[in-house]
């Protein structure tokens, strides 16, 4: 009877342990599915591949992408993907049925530009018939890939997702741990030793018998009640003590104690520090939101963005000095650095004495002032100093539209013993309005103007609104040394410094004041007064530039100027610091 009880107790054990290790094994799920667009979708000069495609993955996914010739694939934020597109036809990869990836067609524009080379893109990859990418997000946030031929030919549409798959098994542990009990509970049911049984009627009992048979009449007759069975003790240990199918392995019963635990307040008392500390903001993290926040979002430009924006403007702004060509320039250079340098190349293809202008440095990044608004135009400044460059070097870049690149609109060199402004939280810093003070001390355009004012003015309204500073004490002081030079009595001589409002570019600071990029032209006026006098430009480069060496009637000399000055915020008992500039002789004219 008791291998008839213990067999199937040890078979059905093995077989439960058997379907586990099959799960884990036999019937384990792949480690990897793949989801592909259907053969017929509708192809468009651009095809998006949306966060939506990567389905539930926390990790990198694999992208794969079948072609029938060269393309482009690009990663970018999906709002920076959306904006390049744009009104253009694109197929959308919005998801995932099963093994299908849903996409949608979009009508629009047949063509657009070629995206290889966007500054938009996080990073790209060229492809020639198939291309696998491993698709993994750079920091938190909702990241598209960009597809695209030449923008002209139809955009790669065999496009497939393979992402990890859930692998877990959450029955087959418990079945094997649960079969192997069972077995065990059949082995030992096969040792348990049978019940003794009384002999038949009619026989005598052994000795051994007999003997007990007394024994238990004399614990009978002094009142004893219980009897022992043999194989009880064991029975009950492998039943009852160890519930070998009804409790989990490892679990133990406890004992009530008279004295509570003392670490268990302790660790409540932790945990409830360490919930207020996350929950509460440190003085720290107060003011701008951090990069990469809910609040903020990502800046617009990663570390390796810009690493590559700078390379990609100082190797352009090299190779024009080298020509001293301003067309090279074009792709990467506006506004007024573009000024300066022409005005550079020009004056040294007729006097080689001309000084040449300072290079541009992409690295290394002493610090930078990324916004993490994702509208248009985009501003960001970047501190640089390499070995050409003497003093830090202030960089300001704009990118005009999602399908321009960002271009060096101004270079100026930090003065002497000038203090860069505090930069705010990362992320954090962004435009601020150029027309309207709002919590400025001074609206941008205006202090662009009061410096232009106080330079041709000196003793003017503006003589106390800004700090002491090489740059300005350089210019007045020129311009009352050219007055007074008694070479110069026989001329009227003006000097007239015009602020360029639409040059003018602004950031936030730290301390709520702004870092202000403005421009100016500077005109230096020379006049015979009276009929006979003349300009003597012997010995100066305006002979050279002019190819006079007299001038009847009056010279016209054009300056280029470039300022970086700070703004502190309204109520500040600060005044307006000029803390980085660049000026340029730009042209002479006769009258």
């Amino acid at each position: 009877m008791r291998g008839k009880t213990a067999v199937p107790i040890i078979v059905a054990g093995l077989l439960l342990m058997l379907l586990g290790i099959g799960q884990r094994t036999l019937w384990a799920p792949a480690e990897t599915v793949t989801a592909g667009v259907a053969q017929d979708a509708q192809s468009a000069p651009v095809t998006v591949i949306e966060p939506g495609a990567r389905g539930d993955a926390d990790g990198p996914v694999d992208v794969t992408v079948e072609a029938d010739g060269p393309f482009t694939l690009a990663i970018g934020r999906t709002s920076d993907v959306e904006a390049w597109v744009g009104g253009a036809a694109h197929l959308s990869v919005t998801g995932i049925a099963g093994e299908t990836l849903s996409a949608d067609h979009t009508d629009g524009e047949d063509t657009v530009p070629d995206p290889s080379g966007s500054d938009l893109w996080v990073s790209e990859e060229p492809g020639d018939g198939t291309l696998t990418y491993r698709w993994s997000e750079p920091v938190e946030g909702d990241w598209s890939i960009l597809l695209a031929a030449d923008g002209t030919a139809p955009a790669p549409t065999q496009v497939s997702v393979t992402r990890p798959n859930d692998q877990s098994t959450p029955f087959a542990l418990p079945l094997i741990i649960g079969g192997a009990l069972v077995v065990v509970l059949g082995i030992a049911l096969l040792f348990v030793p049978p019940r003794t049984r009384r002999g038949k009627a009619g026989t005598e009992p052994a000795e051994g018998t007999r003997a007990h048979a007394r024994r238990s009449a004399q614990a009978g007759r002094s009142g004893a009640s219980s009897i022992a069975v043999p194989g009880s003790a064991l029975v009950a240990g492998l039943v009852a003590g160890g519930s070998l199918l009804g409790v989990a392995p490892g679990m133990a019963t406890t004992t009530p104690s008279a004295t509570p635990s003392a670490s268990a307040p302790a660790s409540t008392g932790s945990s409830t520090d360490s919930s207020t500390a996350d929950a509460t903001p440190s003085s720290a993290a107060t003011g701008a939101p951090s990069a990469g926040s809910a609040a903020s979002g990502p800046p617009v430009v990663l570390a390796g963005q810009l690493e590559r924006i700078l390379g990609a403007v100082a190797s352009t702004v090299a190779d024009a000095d080298a020509a001293a060509d301003a067309e090279r320039l074009a792709p990467r250079v506006d506004g007024a650095a573009l000024d300066l340098r022409t005005g550079s190349y020009a004056v040294r293809a007729k006097d080689a004495k001309a000084a040449v202008p300072v290079p541009v440095a992409a690295d290394p990044v002493l610090l930078d002032m990324i916004p993490t608004d994702a509208e248009w135009p985009r501003t960001i400044v970047a501190l640089t100093q390499s070995d050409d460059n003497p003093v830090p070097q202030a960089l300001l870049l704009v990118q005009e539209t999602p399908r321009e690149n960002y271009k060096l609109t101004s270079a100026v060199q930090m003065l002497p013993g000038s203090k860069f402004p505090s930069p705010p939280a990362p992320g954090a810093s962004g435009p601020v309005p150029l027309d309207d003070a709002g919590a400025l001390a001074k609206a941008p355009q205006d202090a662009v103007a009061s410096i232009a004012d106080f330079l041709t003015k000196p003793t003017g309204a503006n003589a106390g609104t800004f700090e002491e500073n090489s740059f300005s004490e350089a210019i007045t002081e020129f311009q009352a040394g050219v007055v007074a030079d008694p070479g110069n009595k026989a001329a009227n001589i003006t000097f007239t410094h015009q602020a360029q409002g639409e040059r003018t570019q602004a950031l936030q600071t730290g301390d709520g004041g702004a870092m202000v990029f403005g421009y100016l032209t500077h005109t230096y006026a020379s006049v015979p007064k009276g009929a006979g006098d003349s300009i003597d430009l012997k010995g100066t480069v305006y002979r050279s530039l002019t190819g006079k060496d007299t001038s009847g009637k009056g010279i016209d000399v054009n300056y280029g100027e470039a300022v970086m000055m700070y703004v502190p915020p309204a109520g500040s008992d600060d005044k307006i610091r000029v803390i980085g500039a660049a000026q340029q002789l730009l042209s002479a004219k006769l009258r």
